[in-house]
């Protein structure tokens, strides 16, 4: 039996030797196991380096570490993600929500006004819900539609939207733009697959474990890109705008297709890293 502090230190020292883990991201992965098991919050841990846990705890804990040891990231392991500012429900069903993915939420953000309660937006492939919620959340005049593909994909949404408290979202089962037919919104955002079918990173890391139909995207990842930019214009107000995130190298490429379907305001964001991760352009014909 070994108290908090052997736990830390030895297992600490596991991630950082067999994952290559900064040593403070292995900690606080250690840290997140050890207060799921417990059920305890991180002050606990530090309080109470010479805690025993008991040995359904002890098992508990030492089967997740094996699995995160093995690869299995670790918010499928916890179940859960935190994406800005909120908590999400996250399952194999679906992709993990990611920091680079806030910027896309932060752009969309900043073309709703707050307390308009006219704007429609839309989120295509919504999976947790994280974007589509994150918008609702903050917005909550705003009337949110989130579709996905996958219905166990969805369900996590809904649970999603039930914790949250959020109601001012719907959520569809809708291949891209398949049954919105009519339907026009004043902003259309999606987080779609990009990366390309072939590419090696799809065999390594998180993304082994994660759903290959939310990650790739035909011979260049942009297979899907390309199909919502031609169709979001029958679904688009005028004036209305499509958000894109994509690759930290597809920028160039998706700014030329949004151009080439008619769209005008065309642009890149970065992200932190001063990477251009989200494009977009305005519908004024």
């Amino acid at each position: 039996m070994r108290d908090l502090r052997q736990i830390l230190s030895e297992d600490v020292a596991l991630l950082v030797g067999q994952l290559k883990h900064e040593r403070s991201e292995a900690r606080i992965e250690v840290q997140s196991l050890l207060q799921a098991v417990l059920q305890v919050h991180r002050a606990y841990l530090l309080a109470h380096p010479e805690h025993f846990p008991n040995a359904n705890q002890q098992a508990e804990y030492t089967a997740l570490l094996k699995r995160r040891l093995a690869g299995e990231p670790i918010a499928y392991l916890l179940g859960e993600r935190e994406f800005f500012g909120l908590t999400f429900k996250v399952t194999p069903a679906t992709l993990i929500p990611r920091p680079d993915s806030e910027l896309l939420v932060e752009q969309a953000l900043a073309r709703i006004p707050a307390g308009d309660d006219r704007i429609r937006v839309l989120d295509l492939g919504t999976g947790t819900g994280a974007i589509a919620l994150s918008i609702a959340h903050a917005r909550p005049g705003a009337t949110v539609t989130a579709v996905d593909a996958s219905a166990a994909a969805l369900e996590v949404a809904k649970e999603n939207a039930q914790r949250l408290g959020t109601h001012n979202v719907r959520l569809l089962d809708s291949d891209w733009f398949s049954a919105l037919q009519g339907e026009r919104f004043d902003l259309i955002v999606s987080n779609p697959p990009y990366i390309a079918a072939a590419d090696l990173h799809l065999a390594q890391g998180d993304l082994r474990f994660e759903p290959t139909t939310a990650l790739a995207s035909g011979a260049d990842g942009l297979d899907d890109i390309r199909r919502i930019v031609a169709e979001a214009p029958l679904h688009l107000s005028r004036g209305g705008c499509l958000l894109l995130e994509h690759g930290y190298d597809q920028a160039e490429r998706v700014r030329a297709l949004l151009v080439n379907a008619g769209f005008s305001e065309v642009y890149s964001a970065h992200d932190l890293g001063k990477i251009e991760r989200v494009s977009g352009g305005c519908w004024s014909a």
